[in-house]
Protein backbone atom coordinates (compact mmCIF):
# COMPACT_ATOMS: atom_id res chain seq x y z
CA UNK A 1 0.00 0.00 0.00
CA UNK A 2 2.88 2.32 0.73
CA UNK A 3 4.21 1.71 -2.73
CA UNK A 4 0.94 2.88 -4.30
CA UNK A 5 1.03 6.10 -2.34
CA UNK A 6 4.67 6.66 -3.27
CA UNK A 7 4.03 6.09 -6.98
CA UNK A 8 0.95 8.38 -7.03
CA UNK A 9 2.83 11.08 -5.10
CA UNK A 10 5.82 10.91 -7.44
CA UNK A 11 3.50 11.20 -10.45
CA UNK A 12 1.84 14.27 -8.99
CA UNK A 13 5.20 15.88 -8.29
CA UNK A 14 6.38 15.27 -11.84
CA UNK A 15 3.13 16.69 -13.24
CA UNK A 16 3.48 19.78 -11.02
CA UNK A 17 7.04 20.38 -12.15
CA UNK A 18 6.09 20.16 -15.81
CA UNK A 19 3.12 22.52 -15.49
CA UNK A 20 4.93 24.98 -13.23
CA UNK A 21 7.69 25.58 -15.74
CA UNK A 22 5.08 26.67 -18.27
CA UNK A 23 3.02 28.68 -15.82
CA UNK A 24 5.87 30.76 -14.44
CA UNK A 25 5.30 33.30 -17.21
CA UNK A 26 2.76 35.10 -15.01
CA UNK A 27 5.33 35.31 -12.25
CA UNK A 28 7.89 37.18 -14.31
CA UNK A 29 8.35 40.76 -13.17
CA UNK A 30 8.38 43.64 -15.63
CA UNK A 31 11.78 45.12 -16.28
CA UNK A 32 12.82 47.64 -13.70
CA UNK A 33 12.41 51.24 -14.75
CA UNK A 34 14.28 54.12 -13.33
CA UNK A 35 11.99 56.35 -11.29
CA UNK A 36 11.02 59.60 -12.94
CA UNK A 37 13.34 62.45 -12.08
CA UNK A 38 11.77 64.87 -9.64
CA UNK A 39 12.17 68.61 -9.91
CA UNK A 40 11.36 71.21 -7.30
CA UNK A 41 8.95 73.83 -8.61
CA UNK A 42 8.28 77.07 -6.73
CA UNK A 43 4.72 78.45 -6.72
CA UNK A 44 3.96 82.11 -6.03
CA UNK A 45 0.83 84.22 -6.27
CA UNK A 46 -0.11 87.85 -6.10
CA UNK A 47 -1.59 88.25 -3.47
CA UNK A 48 0.25 85.54 -1.49
CA UNK A 49 -1.65 82.92 0.50
CA UNK A 50 -3.47 81.23 -2.39
CA UNK A 51 -4.13 77.50 -2.26
CA UNK A 52 -2.29 75.60 -5.00
CA UNK A 53 -3.56 72.25 -6.28
CA UNK A 54 -1.81 70.34 -9.04
CA UNK A 55 -3.48 67.84 -11.36
CA UNK A 56 -1.13 65.25 -9.83
CA UNK A 57 -2.93 65.73 -6.50
CA UNK A 58 -0.32 67.68 -4.53
CA UNK A 59 -1.33 70.86 -2.68
CA UNK A 60 0.34 73.74 -0.86
CA UNK A 61 -0.22 77.43 0.02
CA UNK A 62 1.80 80.13 -1.73
CA UNK A 63 4.65 80.87 -1.56
CA UNK A 64 5.65 77.19 -1.56
CA UNK A 65 7.63 74.49 -3.39
CA UNK A 66 6.64 70.99 -4.53
CA UNK A 67 8.72 68.11 -5.92
CA UNK A 68 7.09 67.00 -9.16
CA UNK A 69 8.05 64.52 -11.91
CA UNK A 70 9.87 66.40 -14.66
CA UNK A 71 8.72 64.13 -17.51
CA UNK A 72 4.99 64.99 -17.51
CA UNK A 73 3.01 68.18 -17.97
CA UNK A 74 0.30 69.09 -15.46
CA UNK A 75 -2.08 71.90 -14.53
CA UNK A 76 -1.92 74.06 -11.43
CA UNK A 77 -5.00 75.79 -9.99
CA UNK A 78 -4.60 78.78 -7.67
CA UNK A 79 -7.59 79.71 -5.49
CA UNK A 80 -8.06 82.34 -2.82
CA UNK A 81 -11.25 83.56 -1.15
CA UNK A 82 -12.48 86.76 -2.78
CA UNK A 83 -10.50 86.13 -5.99
CA UNK A 84 -11.23 84.31 -9.23
CA UNK A 85 -9.42 80.94 -9.51
CA UNK A 86 -6.52 80.85 -11.95
CA UNK A 87 -5.22 77.77 -13.81
CA UNK A 88 -1.70 77.58 -15.22
CA UNK A 89 0.03 74.83 -17.18
CA UNK A 90 3.50 73.51 -16.29
CA UNK A 91 5.23 71.40 -18.95
CA UNK A 92 8.60 69.71 -19.42
CA UNK A 93 11.09 71.58 -21.55
CA UNK A 94 13.90 69.66 -23.29
CA UNK A 95 17.36 70.97 -22.45
CA UNK A 96 20.28 70.64 -24.88
CA UNK A 97 21.98 67.93 -22.81
CA UNK A 98 19.09 65.42 -23.08
CA UNK A 99 17.45 66.28 -19.76
CA UNK A 100 14.12 68.01 -19.21
CA UNK A 101 13.18 70.83 -16.88
CA UNK A 102 9.72 72.01 -15.90
CA UNK A 103 8.73 75.46 -17.14
CA UNK A 104 7.69 77.96 -15.86
CA UNK A 105 9.71 77.70 -12.68
CA UNK A 106 8.80 79.59 -10.54
CA UNK A 107 5.14 79.41 -11.51
CA UNK A 108 3.49 82.76 -10.78
CA UNK A 109 -0.21 83.65 -10.88
CA UNK A 110 -1.78 87.09 -10.52
CA UNK A 111 -5.26 86.60 -9.07
CA UNK A 112 -8.10 88.90 -10.10
CA UNK A 113 -10.52 90.09 -7.37
CA UNK A 114 -14.11 88.99 -7.70
CA UNK A 115 -16.56 91.77 -8.62
CA UNK A 116 -18.63 93.00 -5.69
CA UNK A 117 -21.88 91.09 -5.33
CA UNK A 118 -24.94 92.79 -6.69
CA UNK A 119 -27.39 93.89 -4.08
CA UNK A 120 -30.57 92.03 -4.64
CA UNK A 121 -33.58 93.74 -3.20
CA UNK A 122 -36.24 91.26 -2.30
CA UNK A 123 -39.54 91.81 -4.00
CA UNK A 124 -42.10 92.94 -1.53
CA UNK A 125 -45.54 91.53 -1.62
CA UNK A 126 -48.19 94.19 -1.98
CA UNK A 127 -49.59 95.04 1.40
CA UNK A 128 -53.10 93.86 2.01
CA UNK A 129 -55.57 96.71 1.93
CA UNK A 130 -56.60 97.64 5.39
CA UNK A 131 -60.16 98.40 6.22
CA UNK A 132 -60.80 102.10 6.52
CA UNK A 133 -60.66 103.31 10.06
CA UNK A 134 -63.87 104.34 11.62
CA UNK A 135 -63.82 107.92 12.77
CA UNK A 136 -63.71 108.44 16.49
CA UNK A 137 -67.19 108.99 17.88
CA UNK A 138 -67.94 112.62 18.61
CA UNK A 139 -68.38 113.55 22.23
CA UNK A 140 -72.01 113.70 23.28
CA UNK A 141 -73.56 117.02 22.46
CA UNK A 142 -74.72 119.13 25.34
CA UNK A 143 -78.36 120.04 25.12
CA UNK A 144 -78.72 123.73 24.40
CA UNK A 145 -81.15 124.14 27.25
CA UNK A 146 -78.82 122.77 29.86
CA UNK A 147 -76.19 125.22 31.00
CA UNK A 148 -73.41 124.32 33.29
CA UNK A 149 -71.76 127.09 35.16
CA UNK A 150 -68.17 126.66 35.82
CA UNK A 151 -67.60 129.82 37.83
CA UNK A 152 -69.11 129.97 41.27
CA UNK A 153 -71.38 132.80 42.09
CA UNK A 154 -70.20 135.18 44.71
CA UNK A 155 -70.60 133.78 48.12
CA UNK A 156 -71.54 130.36 46.95
CA UNK A 157 -69.79 127.00 46.80
CA UNK A 158 -66.74 126.60 44.54
CA UNK A 159 -68.35 123.54 43.01
CA UNK A 160 -70.44 123.76 39.89
CA UNK A 161 -74.13 124.02 40.40
CA UNK A 162 -76.85 121.89 38.95
CA UNK A 163 -78.24 123.01 35.63
CA UNK A 164 -81.10 125.40 35.82
CA UNK A 165 -84.33 124.47 34.13
CA UNK A 166 -85.04 126.21 30.86
CA UNK A 167 -87.41 129.16 30.92
CA UNK A 168 -90.97 128.31 30.04
CA UNK A 169 -92.47 129.73 26.97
Amino acid sequence: MYRVFAIVGAGLILAACESSSKSLDWFKMPPLQAPAALETVRFESEPPGADVKTSTGQTCRTPCTLSLPSDKSFNVTYSLKGFQPETESVAPFAMGDGTTKLRPNPALAELTPLPPPKKVTPKRKPAAKRAARKPNPAPPAVAPSATITTQPAQGSSPWPTAPTPPPSR
